[in-house]
């Protein structure tokens, strides 16, 4: 299977956005790619009204990553803001392609370092996989990345690759962060990892805080070992990788942690 990670870095202008997208969905085509994965956020950064550009996924924005997926063949997974009750939005992920047709809603918000995603995002309720090329896909977004749980959930519903788009908030560690958490979340599940971040904005520093979290670079593919196998600076840019989607069984065999769970937990009975 091949894979393209595209690192963007969105605008607020959602038609700016897509012609990006189109233009890296068709040279993952080129590069025979089956896969086309972009950021949370792709639809518009964070840090400007989401409301206004929330769109349902049948809507005129989804139509149009749609096409281009039905265009190129490749199935391409990108973040946008649906309407949610309330006023707010949702942190919604888009999958279409060929055969694919699905979306997953952020289920774990970014209320930390003095951020809150809440006040303006409604978090979703529901795993998500999809199927492509034959091989099973989770689907989680940024902040998702610091609840094993989910990845493992992932697994469970025999999925062995997990996509991980994010808008990671830089500071300091921050970058360093992300990659620890991406390796561990990879070997937690025996799972794949594609981890896609918006690009570290121009005039930024991946160790400087910004009031919203507009990524950081450093795009990465982990294996189910845990082992990088391709990553990204901080630049804009598409790296294509080929790998092998069979290589999570044959972890899952020599380190069945999955198979060794003991659940659940709960707390030691009184004395």
């Amino acid at each position: 299977m091949r894979i393209s990670l595209c690192q963007t870095a969105s605008t607020d202008q959602p038609g700016e956005n897509l012609a990006e997208i189109r233009r890296c969905v068709r040279r993952a085509a080129d590069e025979g790619a089956d896969l086309a994965v972009l950021p949370e956020a792709a639809m518009a950064r964070f840090g400007v009204p989401l409301g206004p550009v929330a769109e349902t996924v049948d809507g005129a924005w989804a139509g149009a990553v749609r096409e281009v997926a039905l265009e190129t063949g490749v199935t391409v997974v990108a973040g946008m803001f649906t309407p949610a009750p309330g006023g707010r939005v949702a942190n919604t992920l888009l999958a279409t392609g060929p055969g694919v047709s699905g979306h997953y809603d952020k289920i774990h918000l970014y209320d930390a370092f003095g951020y809150r995603e809440s006040d303006t995002v409604a978090a979703g309720r529901r795993v998500v996989t999809v199927d492509v090329a034959g091989v099973r896909v989770g689907l989680a977004t940024c902040y998702d990345v610091r609840f094993p749980e989910l990845f493992r959930a992932h697994a469970d519903a025999g999925a062995v690759l997990s996509l991980l788009p994010a808008s990671w908030g830089s500071g300091p560690g921050k970058g360093d962060q992300w990659e620890l958490l991406v390796r561990a979340r990879a070997l937690d599940a025996t799972v794949w990892l594609a981890a896609v971040d918006q690009a570290l904005p121009a005039g930024t520093e991946a160790e400087a805080p910004t009031p919203a979290p507009n990524g950081v670079g450093r795009s990465l593919l982990v294996g189910p070992d845990g082992v990088v196998r391709a990553r990204m600076d901080g630049e804009p840019g598409l790296l294509t990788v080929e790998f092998d989607p069979a290589e999570a069984a044959r972890v899952r065999k020599a380190l069945p942690v999955l198979a060794n769970r003991r659940l659940p937990l709960g707390p030691s009975p009184a004395a």
